[in-house]
């Protein structure tokens, strides 16, 4: 007798896609763990592993060059992240407003900065900007476009969350006599953050990785002091080795502290 279509497609797994789902993962685990031998003896075999190339990081001052690195990367990713947060709700409430002459430039501007690579923003910042008499520290060259391109994604990731809002919640509030932005501001949004949190987590991590991008401006940031010990020890995996594990760290951290912030919200 066949299954409801109901029962296939959201019920529980039987006892065969159980097993089948357990073998592919055993698989595909093994698979990774293969891929890993591999590079790590492809890695020994060209000597990138010798411990003369891992002997700079018994030295202090290797661990506060990469300290220093890192603080850079978080004082832009913070400042990104705050741009990001606070402009891409302004963007939302152009986007969402009735006047046209309010909602068209929004929307042009939120497509404009999903559009424009993060990079290409840099390069106006350092290149464009400076003969235009508008002269920018290497923080701001890297941290405000950042900010800016990831604000028109966080715009987009509100107004998801917003229209996820039952529409029953802002016609009862409007029934009490709220205004449209206490309607907003006290039912509709904090609503929203509860089904984007996930979303808003996802592009903080990108803020970080997007710190990346400070080698074009020369910005004192992690993978900009990563290079300059290469270039100094010619110690290539193992920096980036040591480097790689410090952003997992990072963003490991962000994601920690997004499970705490989203508590309250369920």
């Amino acid at each position: 007798m066949s299954r409801p279509l109901e029962d296939v497609l959201f019920g529980a797994p039987g006892a065969r896609p159980r097993t089948g789902t357990r073998v592919a993962s055993w698989l595909a685990g093994a698979a990774l763990l293969a891929l890993a031998a591999g590079v790590v003896v492809g890695f020994g075999s060209a000597g990138q592993l010798d411990a003369r190339l891992w002997r700079l990081f018994t030295q202090a001052s290797t661990w506060t060059f990469l300290a220093d690195g890192l603080l850079g990367t978080l004082a832009s990713a913070a400042m990104a992240a705050v741009i990001a947060l606070g402009f891409g709700l302004v963007l939302l409430l152009g986007r969402l407003a009735r006047p046209r002459l309010v909602r068209w430039p929004s929307v042009a501007l939120i497509e404009f900065l999903r559009g424009t690579p993060t990079l290409l923003l840099i390069y106006v910042c350092f290149l464009v900007l400076p003969p235009l008499g508008i002269q920018l520290s290497t923080y701001w060259m890297l941290t405000l476009p950042v900010g800016l391109s990831t604000a028109a994604v966080v715009a987009e990731v509100y107004r998801a969350g917003v229209l996820a809002v039952p529409r029953g919640q802002t016609d009862a509030a409007r029934s009490l006599g709220l205004t449209e932005a206490q309607v907003f501001f006290h039912i509709v949004f904090p609503q929203a953050l509860r089904y984007i949190v996930p979303a808003l987590v996802a592009q903080l991590v990108i803020v970080v990785k997007d710190t990346t991008f400070g080698y074009v401006v020369t910005y004192g940031e992690l993978m900009q002091n990563a290079r300059v010990l290469i270039a100094n020890h010619q110690s290539l995996v193992p920096v980036y080795l040591v480097v790689a594990l410090l952003y997992c760290a990072v963003n490991y951290g962000i994601s920690r502290a997004s499970r705490r912030l989203g508590r309250p919200l369920h």
